[in-house]
């Protein structure tokens, strides 16, 4: 996929089952503090207006040392393990520490600064020594096995059993059942992984703002469209300079100058300096990091009783092991390598109609994509941008979902934010009745990580009454200038589509137990409902909606919507073999089956060149840039992304063999689907919404290799 959730609360998922060892706690007194207190906010918000960032960290080490307590007691307790004094109190501790982290992760995500870098920082070691403190204790896990071993006898609901068997299951994958020196290595390993990943995601995001291209030669530019100009002009001054434009590494500035420079050797910079992150050799660099983590990963997986980090992590996911990833992915290889190798030919010529006579580069790729855009589908990106103005892509989203669920929004201008750049709207039923809150942050800024992503801050539950979802999005948006709107290009618009699904995800929700609500589903399930919402952007009808230009209100052409949907229909190799070599980049390093330090640089070197990926495509992300899978909760499942694919082409071929891709029919069954979060095996949650398992060709189809 174009745009990638990181799942930046994945921490979160330590805390769902958690416990301590025995032996009695210090107390400690509860903090006057803003995120420990009662939210007396409209919708139970979180109270950003009172929020500092120095509240965070101790909040977070008074919540663990309150979950501690609420373990104990469990631990010891000492009538009869049972589902309600076991499994279920177990699933509703530590309520204050899951409050508490929501919300730090989802700010520290989007608009950091130094005291939330180092509470990071600080608090990662202390999150994971307390979740072993949980899963390693033989007295907690003792009382979970006994309910576990006796579940046949107990007239559970479905829901209750599924939650039984995974909060089993996670106590025995943290390695409940290793000897003392195991587990003691094991605390060890958790501990120093904690640190990394933190160190690593920081790095990254040092590096792509340190960068910067200046440049006062208005040639440069390109047909840079005026409001990025102006956007550019905004940083230069920023900078610290008195005139010309600066570029950095952030997407909204670098992918648009890639495209518009005619300028080869700048092009060339940026695009090597992208590439580089993480891998220059200074103090932000990745290489040791990552090196470390691979082996760690690969030592935990063994002591576990896994060949690989792959088998351990694929154990818990649709796909089950390595073997089905790697066929699954050989299945695509050949196909999109070939259509890229004929993409390179023409790209080539096109250059060479440049009168550039040397080797085609990976810098050139996107400027002669939007060329041979130009001259064979008549196609001009800057045509399209008036359409796509930000607020009318968010409004086209919103009549997207009004149309299939019935959904209205009404947008909340009173109510804490994070950042005075959000917009907050209330989700209602059909019947005016409240479903939930959603946070939307547009904007690319230096505090706010690369990508697009959704955060839940109060995830859905209903064991003491309903709990109302409160969920985020999250982009990268070129921000309004003086001169001009944020208008957005295609792929971008088609980013708020996706993210929007995942907002649909947590919204839906409607269980009883939270750690299997919202997008608790399988690692390759859960880009499924954000893919799908993809599908319905391209339709004339819904582009119809909302895709009007934003001076004089004309619906987008249909003219333009064919050319635009041809054009982009090319590159597809491209697209495809990128995100596949990272993909194919995470499984190498994650089936290392030893821990011998590897050279970051030969490594994929090797990996690329055993695919036979061509020189001029590098991974999507590159193991030094690689967030998804060493600061983020994608390892060994970044294949993730197109395994949904075959979901979501065959889920939008339903819609469309009905002949109503609004059809309310099948929009019920799928909103089912989604409201049943974890509460069911990703495959059975799938036939609940199809009736049937997901056929592969829709997708061959879809990519254009059949």
């Amino acid at each position: 996929m174009k745009h990638v959730r990181i799942l930046a609360i994945v921490a979160l998922s330590l805390f769902a089952a958690c416990g301590t060892d025995s032996g009695k706690t210090k107390e400690m007194e509860k903090p006057d503090n803003p995120l420990l207190s009662e939210w007396n906010t409209p919708f139970g918000v979180p109270p950003f207006d009172k929020i500092k960032s120095d509240d965070y960290l101790p909040a977070l080490q008074y919540a663990i040392q309150k979950h501690k307590e609420e373990i104990l007691e469990i631990a010891d307790r000492k009538e009869a393990a049972s589902f309600e004094n076991t499994i279920e109190a177990l699933e509703t501790s530590g309520r204050d520490l899951t409050k508490v982290a929501y919300v730090f992760y989802a700010v520290n995500a989007a608009h950091t600064d130094s005291v939330l870098k180092e509470t990071d920082k600080q608090i990662a070691p202390e999150l994971a020594s307390h979740s072993d403190d949980i899963y390693l204790n033989e007295a907690l896990f003792g009382r979970v096995n006994a309910v576990h071993d006796n579940r046949e006898a107990l007239e559970l609901s479905p829901e209750e059993m599924r939650l039984l068997t995974e909060t089993h299951k996670k106590f025995v994958r943290a390695g409940a059942g290793l000897a003392a020196d195991a587990k003691e290595r094991l605390r060890e390993i958790n501990t120093r992984l904690a640190s990394l990943s933190q160190q690593f995601g920081e790095n990254l995001l040092d590096e792509t703002n340190d960068f910067e291209y200046h440049t006062t030669d208005k040639a440069d530019l390109g047909n840079l469209p005026a409001s990025l100009v102006s956007l550019a002009a905004e940083e230069a001054k920023n900078r610290g300079h008195d005139e010309g434009w600066s570029f950095s590494l952030q997407r909204p500035s670098i992918n648009p100058f890639l495209q518009s420079s005619p300028n080869r050797e700048a092009r060339e910079k940026l695009f090597v300096g992208y590439e580089r992150r993480g891998n220059n050799g200074n103090d932000k660099d990745n290489t040791v990091v990552l090196r470390e983590m691979a082996s760690l990963r690969a030592e935990k997986a063994q002591l576990l009783g896994y060949e690989t980090h792959a088998h351990y992590v694929l154990a818990d996911a649709m796909a089950e092991n390595p073997d089905a990833v790697f066929g699954f992915l050989d299945q695509l290889w050949p196909s999109a390598l070939e259509m890229a190798k004929k993409e390179k030919e023409l790209l080539t010529q096109q250059m060479q109609k440049d009168g550039i006579t040397e080797a085609f580069r990976g810098s050139d790729w996107r400027y002669y994509v939007e060329k041979v855009r130009q001259e064979q589908y008549a196609y001009d990106e800057e045509e399209t941008r008036p359409y796509f103005e930000f607020t009318a892509v968010r409004d086209g989203v919103f009549a997207m979902s009004e149309k299939l669920f019935g959904l209205k929004f009404k947008e909340l201008d009173d109510i804490p934010k994070w950042h005075p750049g959000q917009q907050v709207f209330q989700v209602l039923e059909s019947d005016g009745s409240h479903l939930g809150i959603v946070y939307m942050d547009f904007f690319a800024r230096e505090s706010k990580r690369g990508g697009a992503w959704m955060n839940e801050l109060i995830a859905q539950s209903n064991v003491d009454g309903m709990v109302h979802p409160v969920v985020t999005n999250n982009f990268n948006y070129p921000a309004p200038t003086k001169d001009g709107p944020s208008l957005l290009s295609f792929t971008e618009a088609e980013t708020l589509f996706h993210e929007f699904g995942h907002a649909l995800h947590g919204l839906f929700s409607n269980v009883k137990y939270e750690s299997l609500s919202g997008t608790n589903v399988p690692r390759d399930f859960v880009e499924f409902p954000s893919q799908v919402m993809e599908n319905w952007m391209k339709e004339p009808q819904v582009l119809n909606l909302f895709a009007k230009h934003y001076q004089t209100g004309e619906v987008i052409p249909e003219h333009i919507i064919k050319k635009m949907n041809d054009a982009n229909a090319f590159n597809g190799g491209f697209r495809t073999l990128e995100y596949m070599a990272a993909a194919y980049l995470d499984m190498y390093w994650h089936t290392l089956r030893d821990t011998a330090q590897k050279d970051v640089v030969q490594f994929e070197t090797d990996a690329m060149q055993q695919l036979g990926l061509i020189e001029e495509v590098i991974p999507r992300y590159r193991s030094s840039y690689f967030a998804h899978i060493f600061s983020g909760g994608y390892s060994s499942g970044y294949y993730s992304y197109m395994w949904s694919e075959v979901l979501d082409a065959d889920a939008f071929h339903a819609f469309k063999e009905s002949g109503d891709i609004f059809d309310p029919e099948l929009a019920s069954r799928f909103r089912t689907m989604l409201s049943l979060g974890g509460s069911r095996p990703g495959m059975e949650l799938y036939k609940t919404f199809r009736g049937q398992e997901p056929g592969i060709e829709p997708l061959l189809r879809k990519k254009g290799f059949l």
